[in-house]
C-alpha cells in the first residue's frame, strides 16, 4: 500500500501542468491595456468612443483648467511614433518624462506619478509598445499650458522595486499610485492648501461636460465607509455607482473591467486603509 501511495505520488508531480510565469509581453499588455490604460488617452475618439483603427496613434485633446495636452503617438511608427526611439529613450520618457530631444513631457502624462514604477515594469511597458502595430499619425495640435514647464520632473530616478504582491495593502498602494494613477486624479491640489489625499474634488473637462473625482477615502458621509467591496468593485470595472447612477469619464472603466481578481483585492484593500477625510 506504502509503495502505491508513493507511485501515484510521483505520477501526480510527473504529470501536473506545470504553472506557467508570465511573460515580460504579457505583463506588458496587462500594464498598458487595462491596469495604466494607456489608450484613455493616447487612443483618439471619435463621436462613439476610441477609433480602433488608431489604437494608441495619439492626437486626443485634454483639456484642464489651466493646460490643453494633445496626446502623443506611442505605436512604433517610424515617422509620426516612437519608432525611431531607443528602449532607454521610451524608458526615459514613460519614468522620467523626458523626450529624446531632452524637452519636458507635460500634463496629462503622468510623470510625476511614473517616476515610482518599478523597473521591470517600465521596461515590460516599452516591450509590449514595441509589439504593437506601427500607425502613421501626424500630431499637428500643440500642446498649451499656461504656466512654462519646470526644468525636469526631478532628479534622475535610480532603480525602483515594486512591492511584494504578498503585501496586499503595499501593492495595492502601488496600483492605486503609479500604476493606475488613482491618487492623482482623486486629489485635488490646490496652491497655499494641504492636499486632500484621495478626497476627490478635482475638475476634469470633456465632451461628457464637467466631471469631479469622487471621494475615495473610507468616510462614512461622502466617501466609500459604506460601500461594500462588491460595490467598489462594480464602479471600478462598470462605472456605476453604489446607488446605480452612471459614472463619468475620464476613469476608464472598459479597461478596468479586465482587472485581475487579485490586483482588485489588494486595491480596494488599500481604499479601506486610507485616513478618511470628509
Amino acid at each position: 500500500m506504502g509503495q502505491l501511495f508513493v507511485t501515484i505520488v510521483l505520477l501526480l508531480v510527473l504529470f501536473a501542468e506545470p504553472s506557467r510565469a508570465e511573460s515580460q509581453l504579457e505583463r506588458g499588455r496587462y500594464l498598458v491595456e487595462t491596469v495604466a490604460a494607456c489608450g484613455n488617452c493616447h487612443t483618439p475618439k471619435g463621436p462613439n468612443g476610441p477609433l480602433t483603427d488608431k489604437k494608441l496613434a495619439g492626437g486626443d485633446i485634454i483639456k484642464h483648467a489651466d493646460f490643453m495636452a494633445a496626446t502623443a503617438n506611442i505605436t512604433p511608427d517610424p515617422e509620426t511614433g516612437i519608432g525611431k526611439w531607443t528602449d532607454r529613450q521610451i524608458f526615459a520618457a514613460v519614468r522620467e518624462g523626458q523626450r529624446p530631444d531632452g524637452s519636458l513631457i507635460g500634463p496629462a502624462m503622468p510623470s510625476r506619478s511614473y517616476r515610482s514604477l518599478a523597473d521591470e515594469d517600465v521596461e515590460a511597458i516599452v516591450a509590449y509598445l514595441r509589439s504593437v502595430p506601427p500607425i502613421y499619425n501626424p500630431i499637428t495640435v500643440k500642446s498649451h499650458y499656461d504656466e512654462p514647464l519646470p526644468a525636469s520632473w526631478g532628479p534622475p530616478v535610480g532603480r525602483v522595486a515594486a512591492p511584494p504582491k504578498e503585501d496586499r495593502v503595499a501593492y495595492g498602494a502601488y496600483l492605486a499610485g503609479p500604476l493606475a494613477r488613482c491618487m492623482d486624479c482623486h486629489t485635488e491640489r490646490r496652491p497655499g492648501e494641504p492636499a486632500r489625499f484621495g478626497a476627490g474634488g478635482k475638475p476634469f473637462y470633456g465632451p461628457w461636460g464637467i466631471s469631479v473625482s469622487a471621494n475615495l477615502t473610507p468616510d462614512q458621509t461622502s466617501g466609500l465607509g459604506d460601500w461594500s467591496d462588491a460595490e467598489i468593485e462594480r464602479a471600478i470595472r462598470t462605472g456605476v455607482a453604489r446607488d446605480g447612477h452612471k459614472l463619468f469619464p475620464p476613469m476608464p472603466f472598459a479597461a478596468y473591467q479586465n482587472l485581475a481578481a487579485d490586483d482588485m483585492a489588494a486595491l480596494i484593500a488599500y481604499l479601506r486603509s486610507l485616513p478618511a477625510v470628509e
